[in-house]
């Protein structure tokens, strides 16, 4: 991989947009090529963020050989077969949160990478924030003693009528997969996997999950209390607690520009952002996928896929437990 890593983007909503615009601060990236479904849309995103080229297929995309890597932004029920056709393009792939629309799509996605020896990272860029992987060196290092119990929560008040998507079963619509995977994605940084999951919900009469809780255990005796909903503006806020101690982060847990360590016997301890950084910025994610391509690695160390596949058998387990399924799921049973 060369000094310039040269970027091809999958979608024109805004993700993709803020994304691509955010590339342009990115030393040695440059974003060369956009897909949509229609040519129309692809041209009207390329000609407004002066990106060269734009394609009406994203298989012209990923066939393009100045396409180093592919950021996949499309909604979820579509990031299996857009990954897919770039990885079998042999190019590497930043695809979005959730990873895919379940584990078994995440399965086959991950098997088709490390087969092709390709790389593959899901855009959880929470793991990038500087502050979060402060925060998870603190844990390793027993700042707080043993974890005893994760809260987290994300939802915002809507409304968001029927035929929005996060109302569209089709598309993988709800809660929990556009918001309810980063608090998800927290515990499991800090605790692993769950070894038992529970969850309760308020479903949408399309089918979706509007307001969800949920009760994650492990072995060692720590649980995680988290919540997502589509239908109440929660306070987004995140704590850690051991037994020697606690974490407390601010709203916008999943990008924090500051978090406190209160340890026992001691005065708190306040953690801040670097006052130069953006609290919101996508640019660590995309500068680590860079990294690890320059260096020649198929994974990334901080967003692992192992990691990926762990959140989505949660995630999976979480719609078994609320009856949450998407037509294509029910499609392939049948």
């Amino acid at each position: 991989m060369g000094k310039t890593v040269r970027w091809g983007v999958v979608a024109t909503g805004g993700i993709a947009a803020k994304f691509a615009e955010e590339l342009r601060a990115v030393d040695g990236a440059e974003v060369v090529a956009v897909a949509s479904r229609t040519e129309a849309s692809a041209r009207a995103f390329a000609d407004r963020l002066g990106i060269p080229r734009a394609y009406g297929e994203w298989s012209a995309l990923v066939a393009d050989p100045d396409v180093d890597v592919v950021y996949v932004a499309t909604p979820h029920h579509a990031h299996r077969k857009a990954a897919g056709l770039a990885l079998e393009a042999g190019k590497a792939v930043l695809c979005e949160k959730a990873l895919t629309l379940n584990a078994g799509e995440a399965e086959e996605l991950v098997a088709l990478a490390r087969d092709r020896g390709l790389f593959l990272m899901e855009a959880m860029w929470m793991y990038c924030n500087p502050l979060v992987l402060r925060l998870a060196e603190l844990v390793r290092d027993g700042a707080i003693g043993e974890v005893r119990t994760v809260q987290a929560d994300f939802g915002l008040a809507g409304p968001f009528a029927p035929d929005h998507r996060l109302r569209d079963p089709a598309v993988g619509g709800g809660a929990l997969l556009d918001l309810g995977v980063y608090p998800v994605s927290f515990a499991q940084l800090l605790l692993g996997e769950p070894d038992t999951v529970q969850a309760h919900a308020l479903l949408s009469p399309e089918g979706v999950d509007l307001n969800t809780g949920i009760l994650l255990g492990w072995s060692s005796g720590a649980s995680a209390l988290l919540s997502c909903s589509v239908v109440a503006a929660t306070p987004m806020t995140a704590s850690v607690t051991g037994s020697a101690g606690r974490i407390d982060l601010p709203h916008g847990f999943f990008f924090p520009d500051r978090f406190t360590l209160r340890r026992d016997g001691r005065e708190p301890e306040e953690f801040v952002l670097d006052g130069d950084a953006d609290r919101q910025s996508l640019r660590p994610e995309a500068e680590e996928v860079m990294r690890c391509l320059r260096a020649g690695l198929t994974e990334s160390p901080l967003v692992p896929l192992d990691g990926s596949l762990a959140v989505m058998r949660t995630l999976d387990a979480i719609r078994d437990r609320v009856g949450v399924r998407y037509p294509q799921e029910r499609a392939t049973r049948a």
